[in-house]
């Protein structure tokens, strides 16, 4: 009896040792073709994207053409012998030809911010100073919409490795967001409500936290992942790729935003930095693969359907 217990708990045993390698295996397996993919999928990524970005600069070539050449005429049309009316209907209409080239680049510079690769020079920084330098910059551009700009930064340095001229992109663009949509609201007659734009610098032992709070009209719950998302604006004639693009920067970073915003509560976003930098070999995400897919593939749509 003892034997055959022996052999019966050595057979049970075998058994389970081969379960166990045959568990191994097939994880090991499933791993390496997920490798596989991922290797394919980059690989297609990254040949969509030289062709979009060849493409892309193709067009802004003749663009800025366009561009010159609009000038030009706006410059005959005013030296021209033509009355006066007929001067400013020509003149009208060239103006619009050289805004619609002017959106067109800058669709193009945010499609190639985003599809291209991001390749950030980080450096130790004050991280005071980006908050400085950009809320300087961008007030003309706040009491052009009679919007209120303020900074709240502490008085000691916030030092973080990052590429500044990258932070700065990617809070501006936050800032413009903020704007257009507090500018887009039509107030009540009479209401002397205060729109305003707050850039707060704040900071742990291990990161760096700017906010951009405004009090505009706020975000939907429903669509606070969506805004990330690229082609989505919440505004008739925008790109719909600035979000994108930030988001971008910030998780190059090894960062992330968060979002707090309810209707008629305004908003606040959040972009958070690693005070010690992004990390080796930071890479993005499978959505962020996902998105820039999607835009690389409605620009061939699109080509395709203008060819």
């Amino acid at each position: 009896m003892e034997w055959g217990s022996f052999a019966l708990g050595a057979s049970a045993g075998g058994a389970a040792a081969l379960l166990v390698t045959a568990s191994l295996i097939t994880r090991r397996i499933v791993r390496l073709r997920a490798a596989e993919e991922r290797a394919r999928r980059q690989e297609r990524l990254a040949e969509l994207g030289a062709l979009t970005g060849g493409l892309a600069h193709e067009i802004k070539n003749p663009l800025s053409t366009i561009g010159l050449n609009v000038q030009l005429a706006s410059e005959a049309i005013a030296d021209s012998a033509l009355p006066d009316d007929d001067k400013a209907t020509l003149v009208r209409r060239v103006e619009t030809v050289s805004r619609e080239a002017s959106r067109l680049a800058n669709i193009l510079n945010d499609f190639l911010r985003f599809a291209g690769r991001i390749k950030l020079a980080p450096v130790d920084t004050d991280t005071r100073a980006i908050v400085d330098e950009l809320v300087d910059f961008y007030r003309p551009q706040c009491e052009l919409h009679r919007v209120v700009l303020r900074a709240d930064i502490p008085l000691g340095p916030v030092h973080a490795r990052v590429d500044p001229a990258l932070v700065k992109q990617a809070l501006l663009n936050l800032l413009i967001n903020a704007t257009q949509a507090m500018a887009a609201q039509d107030p009540a007659p009479g209401d002397a409500t205060v729109r305003e734009l707050l850039v707060r610098l704040e900071s742990t032992p291990t990161e760096v936290a700017i906010h951009v709070i405004d009090t505009g009209p706020g975000i939907p719950v429903d669509r606070h992942r969506e805004i990330f998302r690229p082609y989505v604006s919440g505004r008739r004639g925008g790109s719909g790729l600035g979000l994108a693009v930030t988001r971008r920067i910030v998780e190059e970073h090894g960062g992330r935003i968060d979002l707090f915003s309810e209707p008629g509560k305004g908003t606040d976003f959040v972009v958070r930095l690693p005070i010690a930098g992004p990390g080796e070999g930071t890479t993005r995400g499978a959505d962020d693969d996902d998105a820039r897919k999607t835009v690389l593939d409605r620009m061939f749509r699109r080509a395709e359907a203008s060819s």
